[in-house]
């Protein structure tokens, strides 16, 4: 590692500058203080970068702690001011993102997966609720968005409201979900004209429509599932 005394970068020599010496060895070969001079930039009239980015580490005591710092602790260094505070800040939002496990998304490639990932929303609904489940190429939940409550007609669930969320979160297919209050997931036929418009929309904006399910309750199913697909019944495919 090399030691850097109080004086300006452009008198070090120049093959043991921070950048020099990145892209001479590699980043692997920078010491913390180098990697954060290298974020930094540059520093102050008295204070040169090297100088600043050793004051930061110290002042966090390690850059595992740095992740905890906060706007104000970013500025109360010398020769950080705002927008050098707003950068630090991002990047330390980028780290933890890397390091800090994500919650897992959910396949949701079979009807029974996606009525266990909602039943518990729409138990005891007394009114239809509209949702729609943008997933990725291996079926994986990106995000689900309630569209619309009230009655389920063709009229509340618009293709253009159902596609724009795919098109928002760049999902290359969708669920859509709607509950029956009374319990029974029967389809009526509001609920198939609904399908087939979404069916013919989907294939103009190139976003798959994996099913349409509506979602009620085992004890008032006919079938005792508490959900009906409209791809098990052949009607998307």
């Amino acid at each position: 590692m090399s030691n850097y005394p109080e004086i300006r970068i452009k008198d070090i020599e120049i093959e043991e500058r921070p950048q020099e010496r990145l892209e001479r060895l590699g980043s692997e070969a920078l010491s913390d203080t180098e990697l954060l001079a290298m974020i930094l930039r540059s520093g102050t009239k008295g204070s040169n970068v090297i100088s600043t980015a050793r004051q930061l580490l110290n002042s966090a005591g390690s850059l595992q702690n740095l992740l905890q710092f906060s706007l104000e602790d970013f500025t109360e260094i010398s020769g950080i001011g705002k927008i050098k505070g707003l950068q630090l800040l991002s990047i330390m939002e980028l780290a933890k993102r890397v390091l800090l496990p994500r919650e897992k998304k959910p396949l949701l490639n079979t009807p029974e997966k996606v009525f266990q990932l909602l039943k518990k929303n729409t138990a005891s609904l007394g009114v239809e609720k509209v949702w729609v489940l943008c997933l990725n190429r291996k079926n994986y939940l990106i995000k689900m968005s309630e569209i619309t409550s009230g009655i389920a007609t063709s009229s509340l669930i618009h293709p253009r409201e159902i596609f724009r969320e795919s098109i928002r979160t760049g999902s290359t297919a969708i669920i859509v979900v709607h509950n029956h209050p009374s319990g029974d997931p029967s389809p009526s036929s509001a609920d198939r004209l609904v399908a087939k418009k979404l069916l013919k929309s989907s294939k103009i904006v190139e976003v798959d429509l994996i099913d349409f399910l509506i979602l009620g309750d085992p004890h008032h199913d006919p079938m005792k599932l508490g959900y009906c697909s409209f791809r098990d019944l052949g009607l998307i495919c």
